[in-house]
């Protein structure tokens, strides 16, 4: 049964699309079967992953409104994991949602479908805690939260700490922190050493050891609808996520191992 992640932080700005589409096709190159699925109206990841987010016929909207399976609206991507796309029809949705019942439990409903069909499921959230991003931490085994190393970032993270243990208590009881990726990161910024320090100290081995630098390819490969996996895999950026989709995967095997 396919592993839900969730790409969370409630600060903007840190590469949450960037991390969950690069780790997409960094998973599907190890290889592993993957769907990425798009919650944000930015549609960001869509674009990134070469899918006119403008010309969809279903999306991720449909699903959570209930109007089409999620089947009728995955498409394959040309880096050969599964998309499910998103756009600005999703603010309709969540609008929509909001008298509904269960209506933080829609997209869990929706992915259990075709949850079978996939080693992994990662979920790109918009930076903010929106009916939304409550569906994708509602369906989620873990999170993992992409962070700048900067002064306020050890902030939003104990916040966001806080709203994952207080949803472990009424919508998911199984939803654990799986990693915090450093992103972004520059080994020159005394700051951002300082900071990545503090972050082992606290989190220990929830820190992934790849960290993933700021890197002009890494910049440039969403404008050609490519990950930095199918746009250039040897640069710095493309070696980091690289790096990361194989400690996921080490982690998961050791897990495995451990409760068997």
């Amino acid at each position: 049964m396919g592993r839900i992640i969730a790409i969370a932080n409630q600060k903007g700005g840190v590469g949450k699309t960037t991390t969950a589409v690069n780790l997409a096709a960094a998973l599907a190159a190890v290889p592993r079967k993957v769907l990425l699925v798009d919650m944000d109206p930015q549609g960001n990841a869509t674009m990134a992953s070469g899918v006119d987010k403008r010309e969809l016929e279903n999306s991720s909207c449909e699903v959570l409104l209930g109007e089409c399976p999620a089947s009728a609206a995955i498409v394959t991507t040309p880096e050969n994991y599964d998309l499910l796309p998103g756009n600005i029809d999703l603010t309709a949705a969540e609008i929509r949602l909001m008298d509904e019942s269960a209506r933080e439990q829609r997209l869990k409903t929706a992915l259990g479908a075709v949850r079978e069909q996939y080693d992994y499921i990662i979920v790109d959230c918009p930076p903010s805690l929106s009916l939304l991003t409550l569906n994708a931490l509602a369906a989620a085994d873990g999170v993992i939260v992409p962070m700048q190393c900067e002064y306020f970032a050890l902030e939003g993270l104990s916040s966001l700490v806080d709203t994952i243990n207080a949803l472990k208590g009424k919508l998911n009881p199984a939803l654990e922190i799986e990693g915090i990726v450093r992103t972004m990161f520059d080994v020159r910024n005394n700051l951002a050493n300082a900071v990545s320090g503090e972050l082992t100290k606290h989190f220990g081995d929830k820190v992934f050891r790849s960290i993933i630098p700021r890197n002009v390819r890494l910049a440039e490969a969403p404008s050609h609808g490519q990950s930095i996996v199918g746009y250039d895999r040897a640069s710095r950026g493309g070696i980091a996520y690289l790096g990361l989709a194989g400690e996921i995967v080490r982690r998961e095997k050791k897990m495995l191992k451990e409760s068997a």
